[in-house]
Protein backbone atom coordinates (compact mmCIF):
# COMPACT_ATOMS: atom_id res chain seq x y z
CA UNK A 1 0.00 0.00 0.00
CA UNK A 2 1.45 3.34 -1.06
CA UNK A 3 0.34 6.93 -0.79
CA UNK A 4 -0.82 7.81 -4.29
CA UNK A 5 -3.98 8.88 -6.06
CA UNK A 6 -5.25 8.34 -9.59
CA UNK A 7 -6.55 11.40 -11.45
CA UNK A 8 -7.13 13.10 -14.77
CA UNK A 9 -5.40 16.38 -15.56
CA UNK A 10 -4.36 18.72 -18.32
CA UNK A 11 -1.54 21.21 -18.72
CA UNK A 12 -3.59 23.05 -21.31
CA UNK A 13 -3.14 20.58 -24.14
CA UNK A 14 -5.13 17.35 -23.73
CA UNK A 15 -6.61 15.25 -20.90
CA UNK A 16 -4.38 12.53 -19.55
CA UNK A 17 -4.24 10.10 -16.65
CA UNK A 18 -2.10 11.25 -13.77
CA UNK A 19 -0.75 9.95 -10.50
CA UNK A 20 -0.38 12.17 -7.46
CA UNK A 21 2.60 10.89 -5.48
CA UNK A 22 3.51 13.04 -2.52
CA UNK A 23 2.96 16.65 -3.56
CA UNK A 24 3.70 16.13 -7.26
CA UNK A 25 1.55 14.98 -10.17
CA UNK A 26 3.05 12.66 -12.79
CA UNK A 27 1.79 11.59 -16.19
CA UNK A 28 0.63 8.03 -15.50
CA UNK A 29 1.77 6.64 -18.85
CA UNK A 30 5.25 8.13 -18.53
CA UNK A 31 5.47 6.82 -14.97
CA UNK A 32 4.87 3.32 -16.37
CA UNK A 33 7.41 3.73 -19.20
CA UNK A 34 4.86 4.39 -21.95
CA UNK A 35 4.58 7.47 -24.21
CA UNK A 36 3.39 10.50 -22.29
CA UNK A 37 -0.35 11.06 -22.52
CA UNK A 38 -1.05 7.60 -23.94
CA UNK A 39 -3.22 6.42 -21.04
CA UNK A 40 -6.58 7.56 -19.72
CA UNK A 41 -7.95 6.72 -16.29
CA UNK A 42 -10.42 4.39 -17.99
CA UNK A 43 -7.52 2.57 -19.68
CA UNK A 44 -6.02 2.01 -16.25
CA UNK A 45 -9.31 0.88 -14.70
CA UNK A 46 -9.82 -1.60 -17.56
CA UNK A 47 -6.58 -3.31 -16.48
CA UNK A 48 -6.82 -2.37 -12.84
CA UNK A 49 -5.10 -5.19 -10.97
CA UNK A 50 -1.98 -5.14 -13.15
CA UNK A 51 -1.80 -1.36 -13.59
CA UNK A 52 -2.42 -0.71 -9.89
CA UNK A 53 0.53 -2.88 -8.90
CA UNK A 54 2.79 -1.16 -11.43
CA UNK A 55 1.70 2.34 -10.40
CA UNK A 56 2.17 1.54 -6.73
CA UNK A 57 5.74 0.40 -7.34
CA UNK A 58 6.56 3.40 -9.57
CA UNK A 59 5.01 5.86 -7.11
CA UNK A 60 7.40 4.81 -4.36
CA UNK A 61 10.26 6.60 -6.14
CA UNK A 62 8.77 8.42 -9.13
CA UNK A 63 11.12 9.52 -11.90
CA UNK A 64 10.58 11.91 -14.76
CA UNK A 65 8.84 15.23 -14.87
CA UNK A 66 6.41 15.99 -12.10
CA UNK A 67 4.04 18.95 -11.86
CA UNK A 68 2.92 21.01 -8.92
CA UNK A 69 -0.84 21.28 -8.51
CA UNK A 70 -0.71 24.94 -9.51
CA UNK A 71 0.83 23.93 -12.87
CA UNK A 72 -2.06 21.69 -13.95
CA UNK A 73 -5.83 21.71 -14.07
CA UNK A 74 -7.44 18.74 -12.41
CA UNK A 75 -10.35 17.19 -14.30
CA UNK A 76 -13.01 14.76 -13.17
CA UNK A 77 -10.94 11.61 -12.61
CA UNK A 78 -13.19 9.42 -14.81
CA UNK A 79 -13.72 11.26 -18.12
CA UNK A 80 -16.46 10.24 -18.57
CA UNK A 81 -18.17 7.37 -16.75
CA UNK A 82 -20.76 5.60 -18.83
CA UNK A 83 -23.19 5.90 -15.95
CA UNK A 84 -23.67 6.93 -12.34
CA UNK A 85 -25.80 4.55 -10.31
CA UNK A 86 -27.26 6.82 -7.64
CA UNK A 87 -28.60 5.46 -4.36
CA UNK A 88 -31.73 7.34 -3.31
CA UNK A 89 -32.58 8.16 0.31
CA UNK A 90 -29.81 5.88 1.56
CA UNK A 91 -28.90 7.61 4.84
CA UNK A 92 -30.99 7.33 7.99
CA UNK A 93 -30.39 10.97 8.91
CA UNK A 94 -31.18 12.31 5.43
CA UNK A 95 -34.33 10.23 5.05
CA UNK A 96 -35.52 11.56 8.41
CA UNK A 97 -34.80 15.21 7.58
CA UNK A 98 -36.76 14.95 4.33
CA UNK A 99 -39.74 13.29 6.02
CA UNK A 100 -39.66 13.84 9.81
CA UNK A 101 -42.84 11.76 10.20
CA UNK A 102 -41.26 8.74 8.50
CA UNK A 103 -40.19 5.69 10.49
CA UNK A 104 -36.81 5.21 8.86
CA UNK A 105 -35.97 1.54 8.64
CA UNK A 106 -34.50 -0.85 6.07
CA UNK A 107 -36.91 -3.62 7.04
CA UNK A 108 -38.63 -5.02 3.97
CA UNK A 109 -36.66 -2.74 1.65
CA UNK A 110 -34.01 -3.14 -1.01
CA UNK A 111 -31.71 -0.36 -2.25
CA UNK A 112 -33.40 2.18 -4.54
CA UNK A 113 -31.48 3.63 -7.51
CA UNK A 114 -31.77 6.09 -10.34
CA UNK A 115 -29.24 6.78 -13.12
CA UNK A 116 -27.34 9.84 -14.31
CA UNK A 117 -25.56 9.75 -17.71
CA UNK A 118 -21.85 10.39 -17.27
CA UNK A 119 -21.09 12.37 -20.42
CA UNK A 120 -23.86 14.89 -19.85
CA UNK A 121 -23.63 15.43 -16.10
CA UNK A 122 -19.94 15.21 -15.14
CA UNK A 123 -17.97 18.28 -14.10
CA UNK A 124 -14.57 18.30 -12.44
CA UNK A 125 -12.99 19.98 -9.42
CA UNK A 126 -12.81 23.75 -9.58
CA UNK A 127 -15.19 24.00 -12.53
CA UNK A 128 -17.95 26.58 -12.60
CA UNK A 129 -21.45 25.10 -12.81
CA UNK A 130 -24.23 26.97 -14.53
CA UNK A 131 -27.40 27.05 -12.46
CA UNK A 132 -30.02 25.37 -14.70
CA UNK A 133 -32.72 27.74 -15.91
CA UNK A 134 -35.36 25.04 -15.38
CA UNK A 135 -35.15 25.11 -11.57
CA UNK A 136 -35.48 27.61 -8.75
CA UNK A 137 -34.55 25.05 -6.07
CA UNK A 138 -31.10 23.65 -6.82
CA UNK A 139 -29.84 21.55 -3.92
CA UNK A 140 -26.57 19.84 -2.98
CA UNK A 141 -25.93 16.22 -1.99
CA UNK A 142 -22.42 15.13 -0.99
CA UNK A 143 -21.81 11.44 -1.77
CA UNK A 144 -19.00 8.90 -1.74
CA UNK A 145 -18.43 7.59 -5.26
CA UNK A 146 -17.39 3.93 -5.48
CA UNK A 147 -15.43 3.48 -8.74
CA UNK A 148 -15.73 0.01 -10.26
CA UNK A 149 -12.38 -1.56 -11.19
CA UNK A 150 -13.39 -4.85 -12.79
CA UNK A 151 -16.52 -6.34 -14.32
CA UNK A 152 -18.99 -7.43 -11.65
CA UNK A 153 -22.02 -9.67 -12.24
CA UNK A 154 -24.01 -11.57 -9.63
CA UNK A 155 -21.47 -10.62 -6.98
CA UNK A 156 -22.16 -11.81 -3.41
CA UNK A 157 -22.05 -9.13 -0.74
CA UNK A 158 -19.04 -10.65 1.02
CA UNK A 159 -16.91 -10.21 -2.13
CA UNK A 160 -18.49 -7.02 -3.48
CA UNK A 161 -15.78 -4.57 -2.38
CA UNK A 162 -13.18 -6.61 -4.29
CA UNK A 163 -14.65 -5.07 -7.44
CA UNK A 164 -14.08 -1.47 -6.32
CA UNK A 165 -10.90 0.21 -7.55
CA UNK A 166 -11.21 3.18 -5.22
CA UNK A 167 -13.32 6.07 -4.03
CA UNK A 168 -13.95 9.63 -5.15
CA UNK A 169 -16.35 12.44 -4.25
CA UNK A 170 -19.64 13.15 -6.00
CA UNK A 171 -22.23 15.89 -5.61
CA UNK A 172 -25.65 14.64 -6.67
CA UNK A 173 -27.10 18.06 -7.53
CA UNK A 174 -30.90 18.00 -7.43
CA UNK A 175 -33.67 20.24 -8.77
CA UNK A 176 -36.09 19.88 -5.85
CA UNK A 177 -38.97 21.68 -7.55
CA UNK A 178 -38.95 19.21 -10.45
CA UNK A 179 -39.30 15.99 -8.48
CA UNK A 180 -43.07 15.69 -8.83
CA UNK A 181 -45.32 15.88 -11.89
CA UNK A 182 -49.00 16.74 -12.06
CA UNK A 183 -49.36 16.25 -15.81
CA UNK A 184 -48.66 12.50 -15.69
CA UNK A 185 -49.93 9.71 -13.46
CA UNK A 186 -46.40 8.55 -12.59
CA UNK A 187 -46.04 11.05 -9.74
CA UNK A 188 -42.28 11.16 -9.12
CA UNK A 189 -39.98 12.52 -11.84
CA UNK A 190 -36.44 11.34 -11.10
CA UNK A 191 -35.20 12.49 -14.52
CA UNK A 192 -36.54 16.01 -14.04
CA UNK A 193 -35.06 16.32 -10.57
CA UNK A 194 -31.68 14.72 -11.16
CA UNK A 195 -30.58 14.95 -14.81
CA UNK A 196 -29.28 18.20 -16.29
CA UNK A 197 -25.98 19.60 -17.56
CA UNK A 198 -23.41 19.65 -14.77
CA UNK A 199 -25.58 17.63 -12.36
CA UNK A 200 -22.71 15.48 -11.01
CA UNK A 201 -19.47 17.15 -9.93
CA UNK A 202 -16.86 14.40 -9.45
CA UNK A 203 -13.33 14.40 -8.07
CA UNK A 204 -10.72 15.43 -7.25
CA UNK A 205 -9.13 11.98 -7.67
CA UNK A 206 -9.60 8.28 -6.99
CA UNK A 207 -8.07 6.94 -3.78
CA UNK A 208 -7.39 3.18 -4.02
CA UNK A 209 -9.44 1.00 -1.69
CA UNK A 210 -6.49 -0.21 0.38
CA UNK A 211 -5.68 3.38 1.36
CA UNK A 212 -9.25 4.05 2.48
CA UNK A 213 -9.90 0.85 4.41
CA UNK A 214 -13.45 0.50 5.70
CA UNK A 215 -15.63 2.87 3.62
CA UNK A 216 -18.41 2.74 6.22
CA UNK A 217 -16.64 4.83 8.89
CA UNK A 218 -15.77 8.01 6.96
CA UNK A 219 -16.62 11.54 8.08
CA UNK A 220 -18.47 13.52 5.38
CA UNK A 221 -18.73 17.33 5.30
CA UNK A 222 -20.00 19.96 2.89
CA UNK A 223 -19.86 23.75 3.14
CA UNK A 224 -21.88 26.32 1.22
CA UNK A 225 -20.15 29.72 1.25
CA UNK A 226 -18.08 28.64 4.28
CA UNK A 227 -21.15 27.57 6.25
CA UNK A 228 -21.02 23.91 7.27
CA UNK A 229 -24.21 22.28 5.98
CA UNK A 230 -23.55 18.53 5.91
CA UNK A 231 -21.64 16.89 8.76
CA UNK A 232 -22.21 13.16 9.07
CA UNK A 233 -20.52 9.78 8.65
CA UNK A 234 -20.89 6.96 6.14
CA UNK A 235 -21.86 4.60 8.97
CA UNK A 236 -25.33 6.18 8.66
CA UNK A 237 -26.04 4.47 5.31
CA UNK A 238 -29.14 2.25 5.26
CA UNK A 239 -27.50 -0.10 2.75
CA UNK A 240 -23.73 -0.23 2.78
CA UNK A 241 -21.62 -0.08 -0.36
CA UNK A 242 -21.15 -3.86 -0.59
CA UNK A 243 -24.92 -4.36 -0.41
CA UNK A 244 -25.44 -1.77 -3.14
CA UNK A 245 -22.99 -3.56 -5.44
CA UNK A 246 -24.67 -6.90 -4.80
CA UNK A 247 -28.08 -5.40 -5.66
CA UNK A 248 -26.92 -3.70 -8.86
CA UNK A 249 -24.82 -6.62 -10.10
CA UNK A 250 -27.81 -8.95 -9.95
CA UNK A 251 -29.34 -6.90 -12.76
CA UNK A 252 -26.47 -5.99 -15.05
CA UNK A 253 -22.71 -6.15 -15.40
CA UNK A 254 -21.01 -3.30 -13.57
CA UNK A 255 -18.07 -2.26 -15.73
CA UNK A 256 -14.73 -0.56 -15.03
CA UNK A 257 -15.24 3.18 -14.73
CA UNK A 258 -18.88 2.93 -13.63
CA UNK A 259 -19.47 4.98 -10.49
CA UNK A 260 -21.91 4.22 -7.70
CA UNK A 261 -22.96 7.41 -5.89
CA UNK A 262 -23.79 5.81 -2.57
CA UNK A 263 -26.21 8.27 -0.98
CA UNK A 264 -26.11 11.58 0.86
CA UNK A 265 -26.34 12.33 4.59
CA UNK A 266 -28.45 14.98 6.30
CA UNK A 267 -27.79 18.68 5.83
CA UNK A 268 -29.22 19.31 2.35
CA UNK A 269 -30.94 22.59 1.60
CA UNK A 270 -34.54 21.54 0.94
CA UNK A 271 -35.70 21.00 4.55
CA UNK A 272 -34.44 24.50 5.43
CA UNK A 273 -35.61 26.22 2.26
CA UNK A 274 -32.03 27.09 1.26
CA UNK A 275 -31.05 26.60 -2.39
CA UNK A 276 -28.03 27.28 -4.57
CA UNK A 277 -27.74 30.44 -6.65
CA UNK A 278 -25.21 32.11 -8.92
CA UNK A 279 -22.24 33.28 -6.88
CA UNK A 280 -22.38 30.42 -4.36
CA UNK A 281 -19.42 28.15 -3.70
CA UNK A 282 -19.53 24.57 -2.45
CA UNK A 283 -16.65 22.73 -0.79
CA UNK A 284 -17.04 19.07 0.05
CA UNK A 285 -14.76 16.76 1.95
CA UNK A 286 -14.68 13.08 2.86
CA UNK A 287 -12.17 11.63 5.28
CA UNK A 288 -9.29 9.74 3.62
CA UNK A 289 -10.51 10.67 0.14
CA UNK A 290 -10.04 14.44 -0.18
CA UNK A 291 -11.87 17.68 -0.85
CA UNK A 292 -13.03 19.65 -3.87
CA UNK A 293 -14.69 22.97 -4.61
CA UNK A 294 -17.11 24.20 -7.27
CA UNK A 295 -18.76 27.56 -7.79
CA UNK A 296 -22.04 28.42 -9.48
CA UNK A 297 -22.72 30.99 -12.20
Amino acid sequence: MGNWKLLSFTTGDYPRAGVRAGERIYDAAALLGAPEGSLSVLDILNDWDRKRAAIEKAAEAPSGKGYGESEVRLLAPVLFPSVYYCAASNFYDHSKEMRPDRNVTRDGKQPYFFIKPGVHTTVGPGEKIRVPGVTQKLDWELEIGAVIGKAAFNVPVERALDYVAGYTLCNDLSARDLGKREDWHFGADWFGQKVFEGAMPQGPWIVPTDQVGDPQVLDMKLWVNDTLMQNSNSRNMLFNIAEQIEYLSRRMILRPGDIIATGTPSGVGAPRGIFLKAGDTIRMEVEKIGSMTNSFV
